[in-house]
């Protein structure tokens, strides 16, 4: 049986959502802007960045963090 530890999952799922490129802000932003905030376009250099700061920061809550929360 697994472990039930669901903080990774919601953790990975939360920054997902908040990170979406365009959703609410992108990084970097169209026509030499440092950042845009809720544009809902997107770029490859923006995903890339988005991915970085994506597994930075799940790195960082996952494992020096240790976010945990089990179920049941």
């Amino acid at each position: 049986m697994g472990s039930n530890d669901w903080g990774p999952v919601l953790i990975a799922l939360l920054f997902f959502v908040l990170l979406t490129p365009g959703l609410l802000c992108q990084i970097p932003g169209s026509n030499g802007r440092v950042a845009e905030f809720h544009s809902m376009r997107t770029s490859f250099v923006s995903i890339l960045v988005h991915s970085l700061i994506f597994f930075g920061f799940c790195a960082i809550f996952m494992v020096a963090v240790g976010v945990h929360l089990y179920a049941g």
